[in-house]
């Protein structure tokens, strides 16, 4: 029986039980769309985008970034870690009720490439949803031995059967066991900051927990990159907010900087990337602009 849609969509990441139709125009789409024109990392980046403050671009950078890099012909993941599952809407992806996603790869019943969903947004990017179930999993996770390295232990497999170039890792506002996974799990983190008032409102408290994370669960997590965010050129305070920030984060932060943009903030309601929403916008061109500098820095990183 053929699939279609979203039933199409939830097959395995490289999986042997690629329906022949959608396997033939997953090979013409690559032949056609899949130029691997940025570079690939050495290893896979996994990446926790975060932030305490609400907010600040955090899901759309992650979607965005995500969507970028995927259509530079990089294989991408993105895991929704949020309940609210903003990431997976935005990537057209199923996640209503009697899907199965991210709580079920936490739980360990299900491994990720069982569960993942092809995003329409591009070739060779996939999703692990969020569901309401997830909403509950900080509680049902509490009492289970080793409940901060959950997702650790089901990344690692899926890592070194599947390979993605990039995992980005949308989390919560809220810094609890959800967000802990996510660290736990990643090596690098990236920091949206929104160039308005109280821009570094809560990175001082992510910054120390990152630093705890790093003293005692994991050793490799480091603070990599910084996007500035929502920066209205007509504004002297924008321009002096990046001024700070670049004084504080000189290493990490792009010289991309995303602008407060109309076309941004519409692109989630029609389920789509702003990149395939109006991609001719401001917004979408300096994500593409942070995308290639992301995949060159990372080009950059060498294997340890």
């Amino acid at each position: 029986m053929t699939m279609t849609g979203n039933a199409a969509r939830r097959v395995a990441f490289d999986g042997p039980e690629v329906p022949e139709e959608l396997e033939a125009a997953d090979d013409l789409a690559e032949s056609v769309s899949r130029e691997t024109r940025l570079p690939r990392p050495s290893k896979t980046r996994t990446m926790v985008i975060a932030n305490q403050k609400g907010g600040v671009g955090k899901t759309t950078t992650a979607v965005n970034l995500a969507t970028a890099l995927a259509q530079g012909g990089l294989k991408v993941l993105v895991i929704d870690l949020d309940p609210q599952g903003n990431a997976s809407t935005a990537l057209g992806i199923d996640h209503g009720e009697g899907v199965r996603g991210t709580y079920e790869a936490l739980s360990g019943e299900v491994s990720i490439g069982e569960l993942v969903q092809r995003s329409p947004e591009a070739p060779g990017l996939w999703v692990l949803p969020a569901t309401l179930d997830l909403a509950g999993a900080e509680i049902g996770l509490v009492n289970i031995q080793g409940r901060e390295s959950r997702l650790l232990h089901a990344l690692r497999d899926f890592r070194a059967s599947h390979h993605p170039d990039y995992v980005f890792i949308d989390c919560p506002p809220s810094l609890g066991l959800l967000t802990l996974n996510a660290l736990v799990a990643a090596d690098e983190i990236l920091i949206p900051i929104q160039c308005e008032y109280y821009a570094l409102e809560g990175v001082t408290q992510l910054l120390r927990t990152i630093n705890l994370v790093k003293g005692s669960m994991n050793e490799r997590l480091y603070l990599s990159t910084v996007l500035l965010t929502m920066f209205d050129s007509r504004t002297r305070l924008a321009s002096q907010v990046a001024s700070e920030v670049r004084r504080h984060f000189p290493n990490e932060t792009l010289g991309a900087t995303i602008p407060r943009s109309v076309r941004v903030s519409e692109a989630p309601s029609y389920g789509q990337s702003v990149i395939n929403y109006h991609t001719a916008s401001a917004g979408a061109q300096a994500y593409l602009d942070a995308a290639e500098e992301l995949a060159h820095r990372g080009a950059a990183t060498k294997e340890n």
